[in-house]
């Protein structure tokens, strides 16, 4: 459990919500297959605080029944548990330097995967593959969209948004050094910007957990953004393993800005390649 979020009594007993919390993840799991044991204390806890009031139940226990005996439930209860907040080309400078840095290195390859950890509704999805084609490397690149939301993977997969996002996304692409115009990527009708299918004919989406799956591609990049600062330490060692057994040597992986290797214990398997924007090299050792 983790010390620096667990509440306590001055008794020194842990607090009643925090084992109900506790035993709610593991009913989640066993129930369901879905593990967030493994996931931030603080931030879980902020979360099922609003869905007991959305749910209009007094405890956590009686969520954790709601849940157990309603299969509906599970579904309604994970978007409270999976962020699903982020924007095409969000934080530009991470794709000014994937564009200027890592894509020189990428051309040098035939082909490519190229794995979206955590890709939520597909926003960084469309940006990797706007990027790849103004690039020149769509064609030969397979990405993997992965999230364990399968309703998030379903708005991946149909790559429509709000049209009142679109002057965000456009800007970010301009600062990102976008070439072109983000217009020429979707079409504009009944308040909704749908993005072309084209986009998605080279893409896999697909359900995998952070927390429970095994490597399944080796891939030459992996971009995994404002996923890890959810789960706590031994969850982030996890996954930062799994991006190591992903990546060939010389491979890329990409994190938030406010994520980190340095107290993963396959800190040594990687090399700082653009400090400033969390982008990773791994190592070319055997």
């Amino acid at each position: 459990m983790d010390a620096e979020v667990t509440d306590v009594t001055p008794a020194g007993t842990v607090k009643t919500e925090d084992i109900e919390i506790r035993l709610l993840l593991e009913a989640i799991f066993r129930r369901y297959h879905y593990d967030f044991r493994g996931y931030a204390m603080a931030s879980v806890k902020r979360r099922l605080i609003q869905a007991r009031e959305h749910f209009h139940c007094q405890t956590f226990s009686a969520l954790q029944d709601m849940i157990l005996h309603d299969p509906g439930m599970m579904t309604a209860m994970l978007p409270y548990l999976t962020v699903q907040v982020s924007e095409l080309f969000r934080d530009p400078l991470y794709f000014k330097a994937v564009r200027e840095k890592v894509v020189p290195h990428l051309k040098t390859y035939p082909s490519l995967k190229v794995w979206i950890a955590g890709c939520s509704t597909g926003e960084e999805l469309y940006s990797f593959a706007i990027l790849f084609r103004e690039e020149g490397l769509f064609d030969r690149t397979l990405f993997y969209a992965t999230d364990i939301n399968h309703d998030a993977l379903k708005k991946a997969e149909a790559g429509v948004y709000s049209l009142d996002r679109i002057k965000l996304f456009t800007e970010n692409h301009r600062l990102s050094g976008g070439k072109g115009s983000l217009s020429d990527y979707y079409n504009a009708a009944y308040g909704a910007a749908s993005f072309d299918k084209s986009l998605r004919k080279n893409v896999v989406f697909s359900d995998h957990s952070l927390a429970t799956d095994a490597v399944f591609a080796e891939t030459q990049m992996v971009s995994c953004r404002n996923v890890l600062i959810y789960f706590d330490r031994e969850l982030q060692d996890r996954a930062i393993s799994l991006f190591k057994g992903s990546l060939t040597r010389k491979g890329f992986l990409g994190l938030g800005s406010k994520e980190t290797l340095r107290f993963s214990s396959s800190a040594d398997a990687f090399s700082d390649f653009a400090h400033d924007e969390r982008i990773y090299q791994k190592r070319d050792v055997t």
